[in-house]
């Protein structure tokens, strides 16, 4: 009995505990619904108050729909929702907007008055998280039709040969510049990295007869290019020329007599190399031979071979 007693006495010092007891003035299912709700506001307060902000991150907080502060990486603390909202941005990828692609035909006016398909691509960040969200409501659609107002404006300063040629570093310039300076001046927040021309084209429709006519003004500047190589090469050889010239002429004026007796030997020989000559270096000496028919030794060994050849045919 008395064990009895003792679990009884257990049983209802438990119910007493949690409210189930005669005595209690809570029923059991009101506290267990208090419990419950200040778990639900513990949860509320960790979630909503506590964030964390990825390296690549920028936190931007709203106190009541109102900008009020960034939050760096790492973990920030803010009021909880909703007084304080947080919108993390992410302000270190690199976003591409591609413009002209197979798809959608580009088709824009020069300065020279011709007709370009051109396909680019422009490369964008975040640079001001807070001006991102708030300033600019549909930033991608933005940028694009800011690109493509760029591009327009310098292909108009711009002929085709330089368009497609040797122009497209300058134009990528200068519709970087002209995007980033419209961007600033909408407060947009968004830095331009880059602009790169994929594709710059005449319409398809004369691409062949223009692609012949570059081709023949390829040629052209190459024959042009070649003509002035040579005479380049002929001033130079004019100019070296001139300038020995110039020395010998020096010379000259030290020992007239001297020079004059040195550019006859060396013409002499220019001119005598290449001839068959007799030279008799005794004055008075009448010679006893016809030297002036002396045959030279080459004509003498071809004639005497020819002879060997044909005692040989005989002897056979």
């Amino acid at each position: 009995m008395s064990g009895a007693t003792s679990f009884d006495e257990l049983i209802a010092r438990g119910r007493a505990r949690f409210g189930g007891g005669r005595g209690s003035a809570t029923p059991p299912s009101k506290s267990l619904i208090g419990w419950a709700l200040l778990g639900v506001v513990l949860l509320w307060l960790l979630f909503t108050s506590f964030h964390r902000i990825a390296p690549e991150e920028r936190g931007v907080v709203t106190q009541l729909g109102r900008y009020s502060r960034t939050l760096g990486p790492g973990i920030g603390f803010t009021l909880p929702s909703p007084l304080e909202r947080v919108q993390k941005v992410d302000v270190e990828n690199i976003r591409t907007v591609d413009l002209g692609s197979t798809t959608s035909e580009t088709l824009m006016l020069t300065g020279d008055q011709n007709i370009i398909d051109i396909a680019y691509s422009v490369r964008w960040n975040v640079r001001d998280p807070e001006l991102y969200l708030f300033e600019i409501q549909n930033p991608e659609e933005t940028i694009q039709q800011v690109a493509e107002s760029a591009m327009r404006a310098a292909l108009s300063a711009t002929t085709l040969n330089e368009a497609i040629g040797e122009g497209r570093g300058a134009i990528e310039n200068r519709v970087q510049e002209t995007m980033q300076r419209i961007l600033d001046s909408y407060k947009s927040g968004v830095i331009i990295q880059g602009v790169a021309v994929k594709q710059a084209d005449p319409p398809a429709a004369v691409n062949d007869a223009f692609k012949a006519v570059s081709a023949a003004q390829q040629a052209a500047q190459s024959d042009k290019n070649q003509a002035q190589a040579y005479a380049l090469q002929l001033a130079q050889l004019s100019q070296g020329e001139a300038t020995a010239f110039d020395k010998v002429y020096e010379q000259y004026k030290l020992a007239p007599e001297v020079t004059r007796r040195r550019m006859y030997y060396e013409t002499m020989e220019r001119v005598l190399q290449n001839v068959d000559k007799t030279i008799v270096e005794a004055p008075g000496v009448t010679p006893y031979l016809p030297l002036n028919q002396t045959r030279p030794p080459a004509a003498a060994v071809a004639d005497g071979g020819a002879a060997a050849a044909q005692s040989g045919g005989a002897g056979r």
